[in-house]
């Protein structure tokens, strides 16, 4: 996700955080240590008070800290290749592959409300027992609060609505029923995007009737909304893509340049003669060894051109989305990511044979809707 920083690992998956999440702790601290505590236990000092909240706020973010774990472990657990677990203003997120099977969807999704709930529970159930203890009561209030925090967000991640983990259900149990999952993925992000509509009509109902918090949930429909249309357009172009090999859409022989040139030489001798914003870099050996952002060469402070390696301010090809031709498109497409861009490179028996392009699937497409027709 853009924005965020790389802080940690959970069970052997990158951790990240968002820009938003300090800010969101400093909300949660200020909402629970100015307003919530000096109304559930008067009297207190503005020290204890603005402790609680911290510690509130603190044990909130770790809740949804576990929530995320929960997804992942899962998924690895279910042989799912996870890249990274982010947390941010709206909760968090794992990004990962598709599960294999509609069972191991279910289980992924169900595992972080589970979670949440269990956390909600225990907690709430601490608050309580707290509550009779003399000079506990900062401590029951905040851990009853955490409870009925994390109850309430385990209950609203069940919303069957893509990307909340109500809609995986719903998608697992779709294709589960079906057998087929690009039309299970295609009815859930449907109801996501109807879902989102429906909470941002709320959200300025409650604005137009005096309430600013609506303005919350009109965020929180418009990004249901954008990420179930996202998904919606995804499974569209798997269900069109179905059954394709790699090699069908690949293009070659591919325009490559040598990894070990220094930055400047690729410049001279390789970039400038280029028509392409990225190329494939080779080693020695005539293997692939990752690709190279034109534009991130023009960042390369000139005193260090003349010494610098070009493979040292590309993409490893560990980094890199890498598909042989025989493999099925759709797998080839998932490995898609921001950090790859919209490029896989088509690599048979270790050396590079080929590249799969935004603009090659777009034709590719096109090929196909024309056979379509013309078989119709």
């Amino acid at each position: 996700m853009n924005g965020s920083v790389r802080v940690g690992q959970v069970v052997g998956v990158p951790l990240r955080m968002h820009w938003s999440v300090p800010l969101l702790v400093g909300l949660f601290a200020y909402g629970l240590g100015r307003q919530g505590l000096p109304v559930w236990t008067p009297g207190r000092s503005d020290a204890v008070y603005a402790v609680g909240g911290v510690v509130g706020a603190a044990l909130l973010m770790g809740s949804l800290l576990l929530h995320e774990t929960a997804h992942a472990a899962t998924a690895l657990r279910k042989k799912i290749s996870v890249q990274d677990v982010t947390l941010w203003a709206l909760g968090g997120t794992t990004r990962m592959g598709r599960p294999p099977t509609a069972a191991a969807a279910f289980a992924v999704a169900v595992s972080g409300p589970l979670i949440s709930l269990v956390i909600g529970g225990v907690a709430l159930g601490a608050g309580i027992g707290l509550h009779g203890l003399s000079g506990w009561a900062v401590p029951s209030v905040v851990l009853a609060w955490l409870g009925w925090a994390n109850l309430f967000l385990g209950v609203f991640n069940l919303l069957p609505a893509v990307p909340l983990d109500g809609g995986r259900v719903v998608q697992a149990v779709l294709w589960w029923r079906t057998g087929d999952r690009e039309r299970a993925d295609l009815a859930a992000s449907r109801g996501g995007q109807i879902m989102g509509l429906l909470f941002v009509a709320a959200g300025w109902i409650s604005v137009l009737r005096g309430a600013p918090g609506g303005l919350w949930i009109v965020f929180i429909g418009l990004f249901i909304m954008i990420v179930a249309g996202a998904e919606r357009r995804r499974a569209a172009l798997h269900r069109a893509l179905r059954g394709l090999r790699v090699g069908e859409a690949m293009t070659g022989p591919v325009a490559t340049g040598a990894d070990w040139l220094t930055v400047q030489r690729f410049i001279d001798e390789v970039a400038v003669h280029s028509r392409y914003s990225a190329l494939p870099l080779l080693d020695f050996e005539g293997r692939p060894s990752g690709i190279v952002q034109l534009r991130r060469l023009a960042t390369v402070p000139a005193a260090g051109r003349e010494t610098l390696r070009v493979r040292e301010v590309a993409t490893p090809l560990s980094q890199c989305a890498v598909a042989a031709p025989d493999d099925l498109l759709t797998e080839a497409l998932d490995k898609l990511s921001l950090r790859t861009g919209a490029r896989i490179l088509v690599v048979d028996s270790g050396h590079l044979v080929g590249i799969v392009t935004g603009k090659d699937i777009s034709r590719l497409m096109q090929r196909e809707t024309l056979g379509g027709k013309e078989s119709a």
